[in-house]
């Protein structure tokens, strides 16, 4: 069954608009750091923040009003592909949600954590913001779906998981259309547990094939998938799975030779975040295509984990609508650790 991606939303540190947020990316504009402070006077860290006025509507809503960052991220992006879709987020139909995190709701879960510690109990008002399926159970709520709802786990292959699960519900037939929705927030416990793995970097911009580390970034992308369309979704595939870095350009290989073959992509949305994973992407990307046109939108946007993977499906879709011609590909190595890949191409 053909499957098409007919509305895209995301919320980023550039901003919210597709149009503006395209344009900075394939200007290379980098979004701005902001610092994160530590607790106890701990060496702050610097993160790719979105702006608060960005969800001060959403943040008005009764359901919203104590949830974390994550969450009106999550449901700002959806709002904005359910309406590039054309549909109603007052009564979308039968649709299905999936959503995508890797780290969750950080912010509150560390503050949960800091009165247990402190106090010997944590608020029970924050403790429903600490688990990860909060963005996807708001989303839900706020759209009224009382149907199909799925939160998928896992680093930045996750957002891929949630696509090939939503094309797997839409083609069951118990839905019309699904959303898939990936969310991350920035805290300074994320900066430093990262940091401390040696996968972030402190320098405040990302540099691709530098090995410094990616920049965190807070960052909610959305797209509804749906069966009649003009972006088509040619293929996701499975996830790869690699159990050393040195493995990662291999699994990535192994997930693009899922796709269907025929002509090499016109251009490649990358997931190059200045870690192992430029090297691996390249090398598996060049073995199977050759050398294509790529777009680092990291470099912009910072990197935002679970919402990341969309981010680049939203690229694709961006770059179809200005040259619709052949197809973009969107490969994925995540950091904790696994490979996918989407192939997207416009239906003329």
């Amino acid at each position: 069954m053909d499957v098409f991606i007919t509305g895209t939303g995301w919320i980023t540190p550039l901003g919210a608009g597709l149009d503006e947020v395209w344009d900075a990316i394939l200007a290379g504009t980098p979004a701005p750091v902001r610092e994160l402070p530590g607790p106890d006077g701990r060496k702050p860290h610097l993160a790719a923040c979105i702006p608060p006025n960005l969800v001060d509507a959403v943040a008005r809503n009764p359901r919203l009003r104590r949830s974390s960052n994550i969450s009106l991220f999550a449901a700002e992006a959806t709002l904005a592909a359910l309406r590039d879709a054309g549909l109603d987020p007052a009564s979308p139909g039968k649709c299905a949600l999936v959503c995508a995190v890797s780290d969750g709701g950080v912010i509150y879960t560390r503050k949960f954590y800091d009165q247990v510690v402190r106090q010997g109990a944590g608020s029970p008002l924050l403790f429903p913001e600490t688990v990860y399926n909060a963005p996807g159970s708001h989303i839900a709520a706020l759209l009224g779906l009382g149907g199909i709802t799925y939160t998928l786990v896992g680093d930045a292959s996750a957002g891929m998981a949630a696509v090939g699960l939503g094309v797997e519900l839409l083609e069951s037939g118990e839905v019309d259309h699904c959303i898939i929705a990936g969310a991350e927030e920035a805290d300074w416990i994320l900066c430093e547990a990262y940091r401390r793995w040696r996968l972030s970097t402190d320098c405040g911009a990302v540099r691709i094939g530098s090995n410094r580390g990616a920049l965190i970034a807070d960052g909610a992308a959305a797209i509804v998938l749906s069966r009649e369309g003009r972006y088509r979704l040619e293929a996701v595939s499975d996830g790869v799975p690699f159990f050393r870095q040195a493995e990662a350009a291999g699994s990535l290989a192994t997930a693009l030779g899922l796709l269907p073959g025929g002509d090499p992509p016109c251009r490649v949305i990358s997931s190059a975040n200045g870690t192992f994973v430029d090297h691996a992407e390249r090398t598996a990307v060049e073995a199977a295509s050759g050398e294509v046109p790529t777009i680092f939108p990291k470099v912009s946007l910072g990197d935002a984990f679970g919402a990341s993977a969309l981010m680049q499906i939203i690229c694709a879709v961006q770059s179809l609508r200005r040259e619709p011609a052949g197809s973009v590909l969107a490969p994925v190595i995540g950091l904790n650790q696994q490979a996918a890949a989407a192939l997207i191409s416009s239906r003329r």
